[in-house]
């Protein structure tokens, strides 16, 4: 029997039906893993952290734990995860993620004890801001300059411990550090921040070795962190004046850094914005890119801005991501390549895969694309599959091509950051799309 369209003859609908392409059927809703989540999140991330990393003698985090998630006797602390893993707790606590061992009273106690060591030990009380590294007890430092970077972090952990723990000096220290940041870095000529200082927030002579590059560079990574911390920091705050910022920072991540007419990001520029495109710095970095995202779906949020005017942009960084990065039948992104080319370099870092999860589920809810669903459930399979280690606890640093695992559990770069914020995200994602959320 022939079905007739509405005003269209037989032979005309039957002829549209063959030739139109089979509707694809939606995968399922990535909330079915959220068990499954949870459960990484507290057996994985939380139970691997509480207690082993808390200084009970020295105070701040022990990050020196090798593939196993043993002691490799590295005690050096860096501000980066120093402030990292007060962001964690705190962000725990705030979240209300209570687990089978600890809940948020643990939570908030260990972000505290974090604050007080970046507050003690970290922060240079003389000419503001925070030093980058210190010995184990805090007493010496070991790299005092000011970067960025660094200081993004500490901005970030400040703005979240406040709003999880309620506590002013929390606020008052974030106050300081953005009127530092203002006063010293802050370019109001070209925009966005210088990066590199003496502990005295003298600049470093160009060309000089930084500790990320080389100085008088402006990094796409930093004002990305730059731009987090400081939603963090409007939404604490409230100031006016971070908020001009904020906005500042989302031109720059949605504009300055995008090679508009390839489809990627690049990470290193002159100090008046000129891209640096020349080998080595001909490089795509995949994960930055898909964490820009959500990112900045995140800082306009902050702002009250609508998502649809960046929509396309959106696409974009994720089809260059999906075409040379993505692994379509293993799960996972590779790290990085090279401008318009397939992926060089294809290790699975953790730290990629992490804000693939919530870019991915980002992008799914916002636009209703099943692609996204199909990318964060294949993703979601890798990581719970072969990169977190579920005998000894946290994920590994790296599954290069043949399958095999590589790198510390945690060091001056790893810790509970970018996985444990990434499950609290897709934990938060699927709650707000459940019966009575947002």
């Amino acid at each position: 029997m022939c079905i007739i369209r509405r005003g269209l003859p037989c032979w005309i609908a039957l002829a549209a039906a063959l030739s139109s392409p089979p509707v694809r059927a939606a995968p399922p809703e990535p909330a079915r893993h959220a068990a499954a989540v949870q459960r990484n999140l507290h057996e994985s991330v939380v139970a691997f952290w509480l207690p082993r990393s808390i200084d009970t003698t020295h105070g701040g985090y022990h990050v020196n734990f090798d593939i196993h998630g043993e002691p490799n006797g590295k005690t050096t602390k860096g501000l980066v995860t120093q402030a990292r893993m007060v962001w964690f707790w705190a962000r725990m606590a705030r979240a209300g993620l209570d687990g089978p061992e600890f809940e948020r009273a643990d939570y908030l106690a260990a972000a505290e004890h974090g604050f007080r060591f970046l507050g003690d030990r970290l922060r240079d009380a003389d000419h503001g801001g925070y030093f980058w590294e210190v010995d184990r007890t805090g007493t010496e430092r070991l790299r005092p300059n000011k970067h960025l970077y660094g200081q993004a972090f500490a901005l970030y952990a400040l703005s979240e411990y406040y709003r999880a723990a309620g506590d002013a000096e929390a606020l008052e220290l974030a106050d300081r550090l953005f009127d530092t940041l203002e006063r010293r870095a802050h370019d109001h000529q070209h925009g966005g921040y210088h990066e590199f200082f003496t502990p005295d927030w003298q600049p470093v002579a160009p060309g000089e070795r930084a500790y990320m590059g080389i100085a008088g560079v402006k990094l796409m990574n930093t004002h990305l962190h730059l731009m987090e911390a400081m939603t963090a920091y409007v939404l604490a705050s409230g100031r006016p004046a971070a908020r001009t910022r904020l906005a500042e920072l989302i031109e720059i991540q949605s504009n300055t850094v995008v090679r508009k007419s390839r489809g990627f990001c690049t990470d290193k520029y002159r100090a008046d914005w000129t891209p640096m495109l020349d080998p080595p710095y001909d490089v795509v970095s995949y994960g930055h890119d898909i964490e820009n995202v959500w990112l900045l779906m995140d800082a306009r949020r902050a702002l009250g801005l609508p998502q649809a005017p960046l929509v396309d942009l959106y696409r974009t960084l994720w089809d260059y991501s999906i075409e040379h990065g993505l692994d379509a039948e293993g799960g996972g992104l590779y790290y990085t390549g090279p401008f318009d080319g397939p992926a060089a370099d294809r290790d699975k870092s953790w730290w990629v895969q992490a804000e693939l999860l919530v870019s991915a589920l980002r992008m799914h809810r916002l636009t209703g694309d099943p692609q996204y669903a199909e990318i964060f459930d294949r993703t979601w399979r890798f990581i719970d599959e072969e990169m977190t280690d579920h005998e000894r606890g946290g994920w590994y640093a790296a599954v290069r091509p043949d399958g095999s695992v590589a790198g510390d559990k945690a060091n001056l770069w790893k810790c509970g950051y970018h996985n444990g914020r990434a499950l609290i995200e897709c934990l938060a994602l699927f709650e707000r799309a459940a019966p009575g959320g947002e």
